[in-house]
C-alpha cells in the first residue's frame, strides 16, 4: 500500500546502476524502495554496462521521450582480435584474429574516422524490435534478420588508453548509439575484430554519474531523504518542453 509521503514524491533521481543488471531490475528496486509504481527511465544500459541511470519518479514520467533523446557520454574498454556474437563480453566468442601491429597515434586515427553524421545498423542482440519481437529474441534463437540502419551522430571519440589488445575510450554521441557496435566496427575497420568488455555511461545531457547514488546507497536513504536528491520537474526537462 502506498504511503502519502511516497506517492508525493516525483522528480528524476540519478542512479550509479551496477552491472549484472538490467535497467528494469533497477526500475523495479526503487519502486520497492519508494513504494510506488509510477517509476520509469530514460533511456536503458546494457547488463554489462554500469552508471548513469535516469529515473523518472511520479509525473516526471512524461518527461521521458524528451529525456531520452539527449545525448550522452561513455566510457569504456574494447578488446582487439575477438569478436563475439553479442559485441560484448557478455556474448559468445565467434573467432580470434591476430591483431596488426598498432600505437595509440593509429588507434586515435581509426577512431577519428568514426567522428560525424553517420548510420550504424543495430546488433541482433538488443531490445530493437522488428514486427514487434525483441532482436534479442531472435538472436537467441540463432536467427538474423535485416535491419534499418539509423541516423546517429559520434561527436567526440577519444583514446584513454591502449595496453594491446585493450583500448580504453570515451565517446559523446547522440541517442539510440550502440556503443559495442561502434567497438565491434573499429576493430572490423583495423581488420582483426573487436569487443566491447567495459562500459559506463557518465553523462546525459546535463546530467552527471557524479551525482547519482548507487543503489546500496538508496537502501540507505531515508523517503525524505531520497526527495533531496530529486531534481524537480522544471529543472530537469528540456526549456522547450516547459
Amino acid at each position: 500500500m502506498l504511503t502519502t509521503q511516497s506517492t508525493a514524491l516525483e522528480g528524476v533521481l540519478l542512479i550509479d546502476k551496477p552491472s549484472g543488471c538490467t535497467s528494469h531490475d533497477v526500475v523495479d528496486h526503487v519502486r520497492r524502495k519508494l513504494g510506488m509504481k509510477r517509476i520509469g527511465h530514460a533511456g536503458t544500459l546494457d547488463p554489462l554496462a554500469t552508471g548513469l541511470l535516469v529515473i523518472l519518479v511520479g509525473k516526471a514520467t512524461k518527461l521521458s521521450q524528451y529525456l531520452m533523446s539527449l545525448d550522452k557520454v561513455y566510457e569504456g574498454t574494447l578488446k582487439l582480435g575477438e569478436t563475439t556474437d553479442s559485441q560484448d563480453a557478455d556474448g559468445e566468442l565467434q573467432e580470434t584474429t591476430p591483431v596488426p601491429a598498432l600505437d595509440a597515434d593509429a588507434l586515435t586515427c581509426v577512431l577519428d574516422t568514426f567522428l560525424g553524421d553517420q548510420y550504424q545498423t543495430p546488433p541482433m542482440f538488443s531490445a530493437k524490435k522488428i514486427k514487434g519481437v525483441p532482436l534479442y529474441k531472435l538472436a537467441r534463437k540463432g536467427k538474423t534478420v535485416e535491419r534499418e540502419p539509423r541516423f546517429i551522430r559520434v561527436a567526440s571519440f577519444d583514446l584513454l588508453s591502449f595496453e594491446q589488445p585493450y583500448a580504453t575510450f570515451k565517446v559523446a554521441c547522440t541517442k539510440g548509439t550502440y556503443v559495442r557496435t561502434l567497438a565491434h566496427d573499429v576493430g572490423q575497420k583495423i581488420g582483426c575484430g573487436a569487443h566491447l568488455t567495459a562500459l559506463r555511461r557518465t553523462q546525459s545531457d546535463q546530467f552527471d554519474v557524479k551525482n547519482a547514488v548507487t543503489l546500496d546507497t538508496l537502501d540507505e536513504l531515508s523517503l525524505m531523504d531520497i526527495k533531496q536528491h530529486l531534481i524537480p520537474i522544471y529543472r530537469a526537462a528540456p526549456s522547450y518542453v516547459l
